[in-house]
């Protein structure tokens, strides 16, 4: 996937100044993200700024020593091939931003195919580089992109996952916030060296937010590497174990806010979606104390960030079904509530590229035994709600008040209700929280262990 192909060599290609017939092989790969649950990212730029710029923006990289991948226009390296030269010296990648940074889109296929093929040329002369990737100028692309990238020996056409542009009147908070969504396993983020006028602030401030939650960034090829492909959602098994089914008046569920048991075991759940930083940090603090989990999420924060909820498959948790955009149940009709289950379980299904914990747990915790069947009947029998609600949502809950909530209202087979949403004191609490309850004999196990030993 990685090799380019040196075009002097391919005796197949068809020479630049004729016209060039559409490709029928296979497609270059499109790639937006990778698919990953390595705690790397990768940060690449479009364009070639003025020499002051980019010495600017290459010691700035080098302060927080992040290694990137630059897409370069041909005609700007045929310009200044020093600055490309120096990109590569400081041990950056250089890729394909066609010969003119254009966009494709609005091309033939004939020019599409020349841009990338006069920009490899160029670039491979002036660097001795033999790109493997091409970038429009606004990261868009279509088929006929990905044939004129896979016609020039290009392996993908790289998109991104966040393109950030100027600042516009932002606070520094909702700068640090914004930056903070886009920290992604997997993710590529994008700047263009001559739009951004303010590279020095977001670089400092990707810095940072990578740093707080432990990510690394590599060069994309690196990333690109190490990441895996994705199985189609019908090729997993399990992906139709939820269906839309009208028919659920006689329908039987499970429904449990604690298990009668005698043992001291209890269960830690987590509700809802928040960002890497915060999921991460929770998922730390899990593997410090060694502990599973169950975690009911919110898919479409899912959608957005399938690899975070592979990480939490991966690290032995159960993920469970928390609707898919967390409505109130009883503002929704049946075929609406089913849908909520069964859009959910297909987009957590595809992301964790296994059949989930067959568990649901409704948002909020209201639920009635209308509702209750009706989710029965689209495959979710097992129904978790809670006993033990420390309020942790409420920003205002200190992590003392959650621990006290959470010590005080503790039986043997409660299960305890937390939030990985962003800005809680939860992190804060959890570890006090897990020596108190140790402390007084208890241990922690998944949901679905607590509930599957016995009715």
């Amino acid at each position: 996937m990685l090799g380019g192909t040196k075009e002097a060599d391919r005796s197949d290609q068809p020479k630049t100044q004729q016209p060039v017939s559409k490709y029928t092989g296979v497609k270059s790969k499109a790639i937006s993200y990778v698919y990953t649950t390595q705690r790397e990212l990768a940060l690449t730029f479009n364009g070639m700024a003025d020499r002051a710029s980019m010495t600017t923006l290459l010691d700035e990289l080098d302060r927080y020593q992040i290694k990137a991948t630059f897409f370069l226009p041909g005609m700007r390296v045929a310009e200044e091939p020093d600055i490309a030269k120096d990109i590569l010296s400081r041990g950056h990648e250089i890729e394909n931003n066609t010969l003119n940074g254009v966009d494709l889109s609005k091309l033939t296929y004939d020019q599409m195919y020349k841009e990338i093929h006069l920009a490899n040329q160029v670039i491979q002369k002036e660097t001795g580089v033999i790109p493997r990737y091409v970038r429009t100028k606004t990261g868009e692309y279509n088929d006929d992109i990905r044939l004129a990238a896979a016609h020039n020996g290009q392996s993908a056409v790289i998109s991104y996952s966040l393109f950030l542009h100027n600042w516009n009147k932002e606070t520094e908070l909702q700068k640090k916030n914004y930056i903070r969504k886009y920290i992604n396993r997997g993710g590529i983020i994008t700047l263009d060296t001559v739009e951004n006028k303010q590279l020095a602030e977001s670089i400092s401030l990707i810095a940072a937010a990578a740093k707080d939650v432990g990510y690394a960034f590599v060069p994309l090829s690196k990333l690109v590497q190490e990441g895996g492909e994705r199985k189609p959602l019908e090729a997993i098994e399990g992906h139709d174990a939820a269906k839309v089914n009208a028919d659920y008046k006689s329908a039987a569920y499970n429904l449990v806010y604690r298990k009668e048991t005698s043992r001291k075991e209890v269960a830690l759940t987590f509700d809802d979606w928040g960002t890497d930083v915060t999921v991460t940090k929770i998922l730390d603090i899990l593997d410090q104390y060694h502990i599973k989990a169950s975690f009911f999420l919110r898919a479409d924060g899912v959608e957005r960030n399938p690899n975070l909820a592979r990480a939490i498959a991966e690290a032995g948790h159960d993920v469970g079904n928390h609707t898919y955009s967390h409505p109130v149940l009883s503002s929704l009709t049946p075929a609406q509530l089913q849908n909520e289950v069964v859009k959910a379980h297909q987009i957590i299904t595809e992301a964790i590229q296994e059949k989930p914990a067959m568990i649901f747990r409704p948002p909020t915790g209201e639920i009635n035994a209308d509702e209750a069947r009706i989710i029965s009947a689209a495959g979710y029998h097992m129904i978790a709600d809670f006993n033990v609600d420390p309020n942790d949502w409420n920003r205002s809950r200190t992590a003392d008040q959650i621990v006290k909530t959470i010590t005080e209202e503790m039986k043997s087979g409660s299960i305890i209700l937390l939030h990985m949403l962003d800005d809680l004191h939860t992190i804060e609490a959890m570890p006090e929280a897990i020596e108190k309850l140790k402390g007084k004999g208890y241990t922690f196990v998944r949901v679905s262990d607590l509930l599957n030993q016995g009715r």
